[in-house]
């Protein structure tokens, strides 16, 4: 008889036992052309899950890893990663996102919603302010980017004054993760937002699923094309930017991934996107076979074919911060074509330049521009990256960095969340997008909506 060709072993990990919760011992394995997680439980015996659909990009990923950025921690270590948070000393990864959510209350009842909003409480104003005041206080540097979240943040009836508080703390950036209904039919309110932060640091994070009906009526349970668009229209007309927001279903949204890219390059007033392929908890978490689930290099594979390769694959970089978790490009626009800044680049060079952040600024990046760790610089070939981006980003005018940044760079990020199916244990001690909670903890996000958001069994 063949022999059946055994899986190339790749790495030993911790993962975690769909049925029993339990920390397991597992192996990462390339199986043909993907990578897979091969578990073992004494109770439940061996479970094979997809991990990487691209078996090329996952290899290449710890070219660019490097250490992480510490801050402070809030618990002590005693069960062990990830029932111990947060953050015990354990973690290996500071905040680069830290969210807030201000209510437990939603306009939507999503079928795909992680955190099950609906009913619930609004938090108040006097505990918001202890939450942010925890996570600057956490940080050694200064505290980078505050999501504002929910349920729907827009509906708490103090959102204008949790938005003026947030100005005020001097955080890097700010943004609102919204559906987008209110800013599509209250047009005082986007008054209102764009008179508090007067066109800087401020970000929409708009949660924006494909331009189909069915994908809004399967993963939203309606059909919200023209909220989506009004949303838009609206938050572009008052100096709002936007961030695309999409999660991805196989099946059910995947085929679009090509026209988000296309929409939002060609969108007035959207300054970037971010992908999501959908993480197993919340309301989808047994509806979903785990082996037919896109991964994150699943989605870059599909952008490459869907946009006929104007964008790669090559183009991202794994974002140091987690790179297992999180993808980036950034692409400039000459002439209304866009190209990727790091086509043609070394980017493995670039890595010691590259903060452990989701926040990568444009400044810092030329303030650094021509030495990196001591000698010339030479991470993007005969070019820095100043000559690269042109005359209107080293400008020291404010107004026309802002004009450049608004019209002219154009960011793509793709961010996988873990899931009991594909839990790694090193990947969790990583991920840096951190619930700030009320009895003052940081949890990072996956470890929360897996075992330490109230109501979890």
């Amino acid at each position: 008889m063949p022999q059946t060709k055994q899986p190339l072993y790749i790495e030993h990990t911790i993962s975690i036992c769909p049925k029993c919760i339990k920390r397991v011992p597992a192996k990462i394995v390339q199986d043909g052309d993907s990578i897979y997680l091969i578990k073992r439980c004494r109770e439940h015996g061996e479970q094979k899950e997809l991990y990487e659909e691209v078996s090329d990009y996952h290899l290449k990923k710890r070219l660019y890893d490097k250490p992480g950025t510490d801050c402070k921690r809030q618990t002590e270590f005693n069960q062990g990663c990830p029932f111990d948070c947060g953050l015990c000393p354990d973690h290996e990864q500071h905040t680069c996102i830290g969210l807030i959510e201000i209510t437990e209350q939603c306009n939507l009842c999503c079928p795909s919603c992680y955190a099950s909003s609906g009913e619930g409480r609004h938090l108040g104003l006097e505990t918001i302010e202890k939450m942010m005041d925890l996570y600057i206080d956490s940080e050694y540097e200064q505290a980078e980017i505050l999501q504002i979240s929910g349920g729907e943040p827009t509906i708490h009836p103090q959102i204008l004054e949790i938005l003026r508080l947030a100005k005020a703390k001097n955080f890097k950036y700010i943004m609102i993760n919204s559906n987008g209904i209110r800013f599509s039919q209250d047009l005082e309110f986007v008054k209102s937002v764009a008179d508090i932060f007067q066109g800087t640091g401020l970000e929409v994070y708009l949660q924006f699923d494909g331009l189909e009906e069915n994908t809004y009526r399967t993963l939203r349970g309606s059909d919200l094309r023209n909220v989506k668009q009004k949303a838009i229209e609206n938050l572009t007309s008052h100096g709002i930017a936007i961030t695309l927001v999409s999660t991805i279903l196989k099946g059910v949204n995947d085929h679009e991934i090509g026209a988000i890219v296309e929409f939002g390059m060609e969108t007035e007033g959207i300054r970037g996107l971010n992908m999501q392929p959908l993480a197993l908890f919340g309301r989808l978490d047994e509806s979903v076979d785990t082996n037919e689930r896109i991964t994150l290099s699943g989605i870059l594979k599909r952008m490459e074919d869907q946009t006929n390769g104007k964008i790669l694959m090559d183009d991202f970089i794994p974002l140091p911060c987690n790179v297992d978790r999180v993808a980036i490009t950034y692409l400039t626009q000459k002439r209304g074509k866009w190209t990727a800044l790091s086509k043609g680049k070394n980017l493995q060079s670039f890595v010691p330049r590259i903060k452990n952040t989701f926040a990568f600024s444009l400044d810092d990046t030329l303030e650094k521009d021509g030495d990196c760790c001591g000698v010339t610089c030479k991470c993007f070939g005969p070019k820095k990256l100043a000559d690269v981006l042109g005359k209107a980003a080293k400008s020291a005018s404010d107004k026309k960095r802002t004009e450049y940044l608004n019209k002219d760079l154009f960011r793509i990020s793709v961010t996988s969340f873990i899931d009991v199916y594909n839990f790694d244990m090193k990947s969790m001690k990583k991920e840096c997008v951190h619930i700030i909670t009320e009895d003052m903890r940081k949890i990072p996000f996956s470890s929360y909506n897996m075992f330490h958001r109230p109501g979890i069994t």
